[in-house]
């Protein structure tokens, strides 16, 4: 019996309804459809984000002192058997003990150095512009001299500008400044108790997650939720050590040279260290302006004690806490961080790479799950493969027939 030929295909059906090109646009064009409807309706998802921007700030400040303690609390746990509730509670004691510590001893100095620096500011600033103009005081300068006076005024004028609207704006929106004095100390109240019930739960948060996904992907999704808290706990944990360590070499530096404010500036370059590749050298330039008002040498001071920390930081302290664990390119990070700086300053340079890292992580996943499953990465034998393997199965066939 002869096989009927297959019904010639029309040119509708080639190349629109058995096109993957063309199906792959119009799933573009639904994604971006969807879009589109949800900003029409984003009002519906007002309450939401409301909701989200009270609820956050306390559980990414626990989340983040999760990472810090948890692994303590789990070597109090699997090496001495101490129960875990013990072992939070221990810790909770000691690092309570260290904040009246801290509050009743070096609060007060530190406050001290901040009042003095804030007091004594102008002062440092115009003798530094003072030097800069002796310093190009030749004729043949007197462009950048003429430039230089022009930046000066500027950005004294729009100092004494912000100066003069931040004083009414203060005294007509103390209601509001009250209501973030409150939502501050919510946080702080808050952060705590939902910090205690993540270390005492510890793996019950992604076992409530694997619940309610199907059970042919509860796997991936577990590994990935594994990846993820690994990637963050590994970033958190280096980024505050090495910022740490920062803070105290910039310290021991500048005790060293004789600099003033030496605790409040080494303070300073650990905080703004959490700003990737930038952030030290943003905390050289307030050094540098004080060290200008004290003499020239102490310049050259700072800058060699900033010298010696970069090297050593890059040298043994970041490849021995931090390493190479988020596995991002140089060139990416910075990208990264000028399109986070861009879109939310400050907050989006801390929080852009490890949020980056997540996204890279859930579309690595997906990506792998879709060359699994899509015949387009497929590999096919080629045609000589083909041959060998057909040859291959006849002289088998033939040898079991001689059988």
């Amino acid at each position: 019996m002869k096989e009927t030929p297959e019904r010639k295909k029309s040119w509708f059906y080639k190349w629109f309804l058995n096109n993957q090109l063309t199906v792959i646009l119009i799933n573009i064009f639904l994604v971006f459809l969807i879009i589109y409807l949800f900003s029409k309706i984003k009002f519906v998802f007002e309450p939401i984000s409301q909701i989200l921007g009270i609820t956050m700030p306390p559980v990414i400040l626990a989340l983040v002192l999760y990472y810090l303690i948890n692994p303590l609390i789990n070597l109090l746990e699997k090496r001495f058997h101490i129960n875990r509730i013990v072992s939070i509670t221990f810790v909770f004691i000691i690092i309570l003990a260290l904040l009246i510590w801290g509050v009743m001893s070096l609060i007060p100095f530190v406050q001290s150095q901040v009042a003095s620096l804030v007091q004594n500011w102008p002062q440092y600033w115009d003798s530094l512009n003072k030097s800069l103009q002796n310093l190009f005081s030749d004729p043949k300068l007197h462009i950048v001299q003429k430039r230089l006076a022009d930046t000066n005024t500027s950005i004294t004028k729009s100092f004494e500008k912000s100066m003069d609207q931040i004083l009414p704006q203060t005294v007509n929106n103390i209601s509001s400044a009250v209501g973030v004095l409150t939502n501050v100390v919510v946080v702080i109240l808050t952060a705590p108790f939902i910090l205690f019930f993540m270390l005492k739960d510890n793996n019950k948060f992604k076992e409530s997650v694997i619940r309610f996904v199907p059970n042919r992907v509860k796997k991936s999704v577990g590994d990935m939720l594994s990846e993820i808290s690994k990637a963050l706990s590994s970033y958190i944990t280096g980024q505050l050590t090495v910022a740490f360590w920062v803070a105290v070499m910039f310290f021991i530096g500048y005790l060293i040279i004789g600099q003033r404010y030496a605790l409040i500036l080494g303070i300073v370059a650990g905080i703004l260290n959490l700003i990737p590749y930038i952030g030290s050298t943003l905390a050289l330039i307030p050094s540098l302006v004080i060290a200008a008002f004290i003499a020239p040498s102490m310049v050259l001071k700072v800058v060699i004690v900033f010298i010696v920390e970069q090297t050593v930081e890059t040298r043994v302290v970041s490849p021995i806490v931090v390493g190479n664990k988020m596995q991002m390119h140089p060139v990416t990070t910075i990208l990264v961080l000028l399109v986070s700086a861009g879109m939310y300053g400050l907050i989006g340079m801390i929080a852009g790479i490890p949020i980056f890292a997540i996204l890279k992580i859930i579309c690595t996943r997906f990506f792998n799950w879709f060359k699994r499953n899509s015949s387009w990465y497929q590999d096919e034998p080629l045609i000589e493969d083909k041959k060998t393997e057909s040859e291959d199965s006849d002289d088998d066939s033939s040898k079991k027939i001689h059988k």
